[in-house]
């Protein structure tokens, strides 16, 4: 069993959203149905712009409170950008 750190990405509000999560496809179509967390509720469009795969919940939630903390989108974006490079 694996834990992802996710960003994912709204074209209608021009916004990232950072989570974490056991299963990832399910999670972004939760999000997308609106039963997401009430700040993923304001769109039906969200793209899965990165992630992370860990073995424990832990280093998952570790990640996603770091990304957080940065209150960065350059540093989200940064991220993603390297990604697309490799």
């Amino acid at each position: 069993m694996s834990f992802t750190t996710y960003i994912i990405y709204s074209q209608t509000l021009d916004r990232y959203y950072i989570g974490s999560t056991e299963d990832i496809n399910e999670r972004l179509i939760r999000h997308n149905k609106g039963n997401g967390s009430t700040y993923t509720k304001k769109a039906k469009d969200w793209e899965l712009s990165w992630k992370r795969e860990f073995e424990t919940r832990s280093e998952a939630s570790s990640l996603e409170l770091l990304i957080k903390k940065k209150k960065s989108r350059k540093y989200i974006e940064h991220l993603i950008s390297i990604d697309k490079k490799e």
